[in-house]
């Protein structure tokens, strides 16, 4: 039925028009589509119930045991690593071909080619951002180091040989409604796979609404409504930690380029939903006296989800966690002496010059005082249903490229036109492939350290934890070395001071072991307090989820797998604890506004973001009007010529707490009378409760509940096929909230707890969504539901292929 619902959307979208063996666009060939023998009827079958017990490969050295758990988790044993490498590209490539493919051909700029033009302007954007050259000097870089040369080559051997045996009757169902069969595996699809999670935690930029925000208001107000640091944060390394290194130069702050108004928005700005949770507690703050880790990265979530649960064992090896489709090794997880975890670190990596051209050809360029000239790409792009390939021009300065040029139309209408563009997906290295071999095989600090050097980006906040007792967190990644503020606004690309010079030395990353609280943590705030000597950014994600954190951890006393679980799930609202008071206070000279019965909801509010709640309904609406109602008439956001960043909530709460008669509080649009931080609370609250009534009804616990009001969407990677989806999944918490689930499908894409053990350690993980990529399959979203609850799975971690567990169901044997 699932299918039937998704072909009968896809036809719909498509006005009926596909013939029966002609594809159009994203719609399938129905001829073979609709065959009862290889079409999307087979796909109806969990893998499980289609798969022989022993299969024959070419390329395996040895024979391969790969046992499956109820929930559809492989534990690959294996003789070697390079048969190891090989089943894991083999066993994924059977459950997840299809997204593996999709990540690539985003990444690449090809995704046209199997969708049609509906596709192409992604495209165009995505190979303008250099994904596929920096996709190329990766995989060079992994050609250059015997290990990671190995680990790519048996991870594509692997894949390619089960698309040479895969019967087009069991490819995933979204090649058959695409009309297209997978392409063969290399070392440079992997990295096009990081290259996409270079660009999903690093494309974002404040750099234009802040440079027409500072050519307005001028430094002194920018200085004073956007700082370098938060009044309230609790950074990621302890304040007053001592650094135990002599800084390199730093570059000096030059004079700043007072930028022009600019045309267009600039990139995404801010995505609450790019963030992440990480934490260790130290033995002597735990019931067992060894630490335990958690980790729960806040990503976009879809379905398939973007992690694969595995288990792999060599004579080098025995490690669980999960993985990137694509990306060999285990990402997050743990072995039998260590865990770790990760979490966005969120630096400043995205910067854009204004470019001085020498006339209207844009063929040269001003550069420290000389013509330069301006290099020409040609990008080609294959579209479905075309007959002619489609050619876009781009520019090139020794910046990067000019992402739009005068008179392009951007992808979307919120990216720059006629500046040139540096960022760190092309130009960082690192060998990321190396450093997971390293860190699925540590056992000690000294181990997890050793990675460092190998990882460029995306920088992770990386927690650790061991069995010998420490607990660790490094930001890990190349940081370029910037002067104070270089990228908050638009740097002058005419001018070589404006350059990057570099990167911070890796063993200057901040770093803290073992710091004499007793744990160690991160979500996505500042790295660490002002004096830190270098400059990683002026905006990291808002402090709320860090502080509540951190004053759980400093309350835990005895520690347990399930206290870690429980604030995982932590659905307390910090910035309501902070500002909710003075709101009410405010509203308390308006009779009516406290006559209302939204405010006796919020006055006896437990301050919890929980499902069943209705205040968090009126307050989480309520607060982002109020700051849109106090800054959008001086600092419009949605302004097509010159739109502005506005104020952050720190800075916003802060002057409504200290100053309420603030100038900032004045309504410009009304110039007859002066408003005051009362006048505007009182009017926000009054229209965010009329629109509650207008949207849910009246005011009644069951509409209003903050789960239904809010939810989650958890969609298909291709959108369009929404039955292959899972939407309004009921949940609490909320973007700045520990369990930081949003209605925009962004949250926790994993949970895991590790208690490490000095013979054995114990797991508990689950994400949104299941093994298969099927969603014939019955192992597709089975752990949404429970994901939603807060639940945990225990974790299988075998100590050898003989073992007997209950929960493994079936053994599979590959043999050369």
């Amino acid at each position: 039925m699932k299918y039937l619902r998704a072909l009968l959307s896809l036809l719909v979208a498509g006005g009926l028009t596909y013939l029966l063996n002609r594809p159009l666009g994203p719609a399938p060939a129905l001829g073979p589509f609709f065959s009862p023998f290889t079409g999307f009827w087979q796909n109806n079958n969990a893998p499980q119930q289609t798969v022989a017990s022993e299969l024959k490969l070419q390329g395996l050295k040895g024979e391969v045991t790969v046992k499956y758990d109820d929930n559809g988790v492989p534990h690959i044993f294996a003789e070697n690593d390079e048969d190891l490498f090989f089943a894991q590209g083999y066993i994924i490539a059977r459950d997840r071909l299809w997204q593996m493919d999709f990540y690539t051909r985003v990444t690449s700029g090809r995704l046209s080619e199997v969708m049609g033009p509906l596709a192409l302007d992604f495209d165009r954007y995505n190979r303008r951002l250099q994904l596929p050259e920096g996709a190329a000097k990766l995989a060079e870089a992994f050609m250059q180091d015997p290990v990671s040369k190995m680990v790519a080559e048996s991870y594509s051997a692997g894949i390619n040989a089960y698309i040479t045996q895969v019967d087009y009757k069991d490819l995933a169902i979204e090649f058959k409604i695409l009309g297209y069969k997978p392409e063969a595996w290399s070392p440079l699809k992997t990295a096009l796979v990081e290259m996409l999670m270079r660009k999903d935690m690093n494309a974002r930029s404040d750099d234009y609404r802040m440079s027409n925000t500072l050519a307005k208001h001028g430094k002194e107000v920018v200085n004073d409504l956007f700082p370098d640091y938060p009044v309230e944060e609790s950074p990621i390394v302890p304040k007053g930690t001592r650094w135990d290194f002599t800084p390199v130069a730093i570059p000096k702050v030059p004079e700043m380029l007072q930028a022009s108004v600019a045309a267009r928005l600039d990139v995404e700005s801010e995505n609450p939903g790019i963030g992440s949770n990480n934490w260790a507690v130290h033995g002597s703050r735990t019931a067992t006296g060894l630490p335990l880790l958690s980790n729960d990265p806040h990503l976009g979530l879809s379905l398939p989800s973007i992690w694969y649960q595995m288990q792999l064992v060599s004579p080098t090896v025995n490690v669980y966690g999960v993985c990137v489709p694509g990306w060999p090794g285990i990402g997050i997880g743990f072995n039998k002496d260590v865990a770790w975890g990760m979490t966005n670190v969120g630096s400043d990596v995205f910067d854009f010059y204004q470019v001085k051209f020498k006339d209207r050809d844009q063929t040269e360029y001003q550069y420290d005082g000389k013509w330069r000239p301006v290099t020409m790409k040609v990008n080609e792009f294959s579209v479905k249903g075309q007959a002619k390939t489609v050619l876009d021009t781009v520019r090139y300065t020794h910046h990067g490229p000019i992402l739009y040029s005068d008179g392009q139309t951007p992808f979307m209408g919120d990216l720059p036109v006629g500046h040139a563009l540096t960022w760190i997906g092309p130009v960082a290295l690192g060998n990321s492939l190396k450093g997971l071999y390293m860190i699925n095989r540590a056992k000690s600090y000294d181990d997890y350290r050793a990675i460092m050097p190998y990882l460029a980006s995306p920088a992770f906040n990386i927690v650790f934890a061991s069995n010998q007792n420490d607990v660790a967190i490094t930001s890990a990644g190349q940081l370029p070395l910037k002067w104070k503020e270089q990228g908050k606004f638009v740097l002058d690309g005419s001018n070589s001071v404006h350059d990057w010079r570099g990167w911070i030395p890796v063993e200057h990353n901040p770093y803290v072991k073992n710091p004499a609280r007793g744990y160690v943590s991160s979500a996505n705030q500042f790295p660490a307090d002002l004096s830190y000597p270098y400059y990683l950014g002026w905006k990291f994600a808002p402090g709320e989820r860090g502080i509540r954190i951190n004053e759980r951890l400093e309350n835990m006393k005895q520690a347990t797998v399930d206290s870690l679980r429980l604030l995982q799930n932590d659905n307390f609202n910090v910035e309501a604890r902070r500002i909710l008071p003075d709101l009410l206070k405010l509203l308390e000279t308006d009779a009516k506004a406290k006559a209302n019965p939204a405010y006796a909801v919020l006055a006896q509010w437990n301050l919890r973001n929980d499902p069943d709640q209705v205040a968090p309904t009126i307050f989480e609406r309520w607060v982002r009007e109020l700051r849109l109602a106090i800054w959008e008439d001086e600092f419009p956001s949605n302004d097509k010529k010159a739109p502005m960043m506005l104020p952050t909530r720190d800075r916003t709460w802060a002057l409504l707490q200290k100053q309420p008669d603030s100038k900032w509080f004045d309504n410009t649009g009304t110039p007859d009378k002066i408003e005051t931080a009362a006048d505007i609370v009182q009017t926000t609250f009054t229209a965010t409760v009329d629109s509650l009534i207008a949207q849910h009804g009246p005011i009644n616990p069951e509409a209003w509940a903050w789960g239904k009001a809010k939810s989650t969407d958890i969609k298909h990677l291709v959108p369009l096929f929404k039955s292959f989806s899972r939407m309004d999944v009921i949940n609490g918490g909320g973007p700045n909230i520990v369990n930081a689930t949003t209605e925009s499908g962004h949250g926790p894409s994993w949970r895991m707890v590790v208690q490490l053990d000095k013979t054995w350690p114990k797991a508990f993980g689950l994400y949104p969504g299941g093994q298969s990529g099927n969603p014939g399959s019955p192992l597709y979203d089975n752990m949404i539901d429970r994901w939603a609850k807060g639940e945990l799975n225990e974790l299988v971690f075998l100590k050898s292929k003989e073992e007997v567990h209950p929960k493994i169901i079936s053994t599979l044997k590959l043999r050369k």
